[in-house]
C-alpha cells in the first residue's frame, strides 16, 4: 500500500502581546496531493529529491515583556531640602513647650522660696527693737489749763454776729446814708457789685467761698467819711483770707503814692493818695486812702474818703483800732 505524502504544517496561532501586529486568520492550504505512481516508479525515486514542506514562521516560545525605564530596587532617603514636611516637623524643636516649663519652674521656685522664708521668719524669736532716740516727755504736775473764755477765743468770737466786731462810730460823726437798708450786712451779689468788674468779681467770690460781710460808716463834719468792711470765707479747700488781703493790696499799691505797716497785723498796710481821683475833682471827697489786713477767716478793708489828702497816721491808726477788736 502506498503512503500518503504530509500534509503541509498549518502555521501555529500567534501569541498576543502589546506590540505584535493585528492577529491573521489562517487560510486553509489547497489540496495539491500529487497522483499516484507505479511501484517501479516510487522504487526509482531518490528520497532526496522529495519535497521539503514548507515551515510556517518563527514564533518565540515565550512573550517577552517589554522593558521600561530602570528603578532602583530599594527607595533612597532624601537629604538636605529634599526631606518631606513630616519629617522636618518631627525634627523641629518645640520651643512653646520648653518655655512654658521654665516660666512654670520659676514660678514654682519662687512660691517656695517664698512659703520657706516666711517659715523660717515665723520660727524666729522676735526682735526686741532699738529704744527711741527722744527721753519720754514727763508730764506735768498740776491742773491742766481752763479752756479760753468766749472774749479769748477767737473762733468763738467770730462765729457770732459779725456786725458786733466793727468800730462803733464815734461822737459827732453821723450815720452814712447807704447804711439805712444794708442793716450791716452785705450780700453776695452787693459786695460784688463794689469790684471794677461785678460779673468776674462775683465769679471769684464763689470760687473763694464766700460767706457773709458786714460794714459800718460814717461822716465827720463833711471833712471825710469811712466805710469799714470784714469780710468771712468758710477756707475750706482755699486761704481766702490771705489772697484777698494780698489781692486789695496789689491794687491799691498802683496808684498810691504813700504806705505803711499797720502795727501788730504782720502784713497788713495802708496806702494813701496825694493826688485827687481821676474824674473826681468835683466831687464832695475826692481824696481817699485804703487800708488792707486779715485776721483768720476775716479780710478787713478800710476805705477813707476826704474833701483833702487824707494823713496816714489817722488811717493806721483806724486800722490798729479795728484789728484789735478782732
Amino acid at each position: 500500500m502506498e503512503e500518503e505524502p504530509a500534509r503541509p504544517a498549518a502555521p501555529a496561532a500567534p501569541t498576543p502581546l502589546e506590540n505584535r501586529a493585528p492577529r491573521v486568520e489562517p487560510v486553509a492550504a489547497e489540496d495539491h496531493t500529487p497522483p499516484e505512481k507505479s511501484a517501479a516508479e516510487e522504487e526509482d525515486r531518490d528520497p532526496s529529491d522529495e519535497p521539503v514542506p514548507p515551515t510556517g514562521p518563527a514564533v518565540p516560545d515565550e512573550p517577552v515583556p517589554p522593558t521600561g525605564p530602570a528603578v532602583p530596587d530599594e527607595p533612597v532617603p532624601p537629604t538636605g531640602d529634599a526631606a518631606t514636611p513630616a519629617e522636618r516637623a518631627g525634627s523641629r524643636r518645640r520651643r512653646g513647650r520648653t518655655a512654658l516649663l521654665v516660666t512654670a519652674a520659676a514660678v514654682l521656685g519662687l512660691v517656695a522660696g517664698t512659703c520657706t522664708g516666711v517659715l523660717v521668719q515665723a520660727g524666729r524669736e522676735p526682735t526686741k527693737l532699738p529704744p527711741l532716740s527722744q527721753a519720754a516727755l514727763a508730764r506735768g504736775a498740776g491742773k491742766a489749763p481752763k479752756p479760753l473764755p468766749a472774749d479769748q477765743d477767737r473762733q468763738v468770737r467770730t462765729e457770732g454776729d459779725l456786725r458786733d466786731l466793727l468800730l462803733k462810730k464815734p461822737r459827732g460823726a453821723e450815720k452814712a446814708d447807704w447804711l439805712e437798708d444794708s442793716e450791716g450786712w452785705m450780700d453776695l451779689t452787693s459786695y460784688a457789685g463794689t469790684f471794677g468788674d461785678p460779673q468776674s468779681g462775683f465769679e471769684n467770690l464763689l470760687r473763694s467761698e464766700f460767706r457773709r460781710a458786714a460794714v459800718t460808716g460814717w461822716e465827720v463834719d463833711g471833712a471825710y467819711s469811712v466805710e469799714i468792711r470784714l469780710i468771712q470765707y468758710r477756707q475750706e479747700e482755699v486761704l481766702a483770707a490771705a489772697e484777698a488781703s494780698e489781692g486789695g493790696q496789689y491794687y491799691a499799691d498802683e496808684d498810691a503814692d504813700d504806705d505803711g505797716e499797720i502795727p501788730g497785723t504782720g502784713d497788713g498796710r495802708v496806702f494813701v493818695d496825694d493826688q485827687p481821683l481821676p474824674g473826681l475833682d468835683d466831687a464832695p471827697y475826692p481824696y481817699q486812702a485804703q487800708a488792707h489786713a486779715r485776721r483768720g477767716d476775716i479780710a478787713v478793708e478800710i476805705w477813707v474818703n476826704g474833701a483833702k489828702r487824707i494823713d496816714k497816721k489817722m488811717i493806721t491808726s483806724l486800722a490798729e483800732r479795728q484789728m484789735e477788736r478782732l
